[in-house]
């Protein structure tokens, strides 16, 4: 594992965040200091060369972390992250932690998801906008009486698929084409007792789906959107919804044409900083 680290102005995180959004090669992470106005950003990559190409565009220094400690690279602990007022997100490891935060935060279902290197712990506007409309859906399937399934496509660190598992879902996927994070997010899903939850590596855009689920949350790159839409539609149940996250303001007119091609209707669309998520139907 190698990382690639610069200092930058706070004021300018969004715009690093732009600027990375569609680099594959590796996953990038700014960690922000209460009270200072820098932010330090960390590019990790199984790879040296693509942190060395990003050293050469932008300086900054490149450094190779052992397997076994990349993770514990990560500069800070972010806070807890509230979801309505049903969860918590909090970065806890151990089950004392976890105890800790569930007497912090009684009436609140806890979710710790480690502040790794994969993508997902609850603070990224894409994924606290894709859980905010989870739990809105799972109380209205509950209200009515009905059971549900999810898939979680580009599951991260499993916080969706685990959320899902907790809010009621009968059956629970998430699927990653890095390893890494399939990894992680099974191990995620056993620290947060759902154990129930199936993750697997599958590259969606080789991806025939075999089965349909009544909500299916992706949150992932929007040319990854754009090109996989037959299957995300194709693996929506009847009466099911779709979530698409990771889509940047700039992109959201493009993509969403693609979806609605794909016979994909949109229903509702939030739109936080720089980055939009969409929610609806299929035909």
């Amino acid at each position: 594992m190698f990382v690639w680290s610069k200092l930058s102005a706070s004021r300018s995180a969004d715009l690093w965040e732009e600027r990375f959004a569609e680099n594959k090669d590796g996953t990038l992470v700014i960690n922000s200091f209460p009270g200072r106005k820098m932010v330090c950003l960390e590019f990790y990559s199984e790879t040296q060369a693509p942190v060395k190409a990003v050293q050469k565009i932008y300086g900054g220094k490149v450094k190779h972390l052992k397997t076994q400690n990349w993770a514990a690279h990560a500069s800070q602990t972010p806070p807890p992250v509230k979801v309505r007022d049903t969860f918590v997100i909090c970065a806890a490891k151990t089950d004392a932690e976890i105890e800790k935060a569930r007497a912090k935060f009684p009436g609140r279902e806890i979710i710790a998801v480690p502040a790794d290197m994969a993508f997902g712990t609850g603070h990224h506007a894409t994924t606290a906008t894709v859980l905010r409309l989870l739990v809105d859906a799972a109380e209205e399937r509950q209200a009515a009486g009905k059971k549900w399934s999810m898939a979680d496509l580009g599951c991260g660190s499993g916080i969706l698929a685990i959320a899902a598992d907790k809010l009621g879902a009968t059956r629970v996927w998430g699927c990653d084409y890095d390893p890494a994070a399939v990894k992680i997010s099974k191990e995620n899903a056993e620290r947060n007792e759902t154990p129930k939850v199936r993750f697997t590596k599958v590259d969606v855009l080789k991806w025939e789906p075999k089965q349909q689920w009544d909500i299916v949350a992706a949150n992932i790159f929007f040319d990854v959107l754009e090109a996989a839409f037959p299957q995300l539609v194709r693996s929506v149940a009847p009466g099911g919804v779709l979530m698409l996250s990771g889509i940047l303001k700039s992109q959201a007119k493009a993509c969403l044409a693609a979806g609605k091609r794909a016979g994909f209707v949109v229903e509702k669309v939030v739109t936080k900083g720089k980055w939009v998520t969409a929610m609806g139907t299929v035909k």
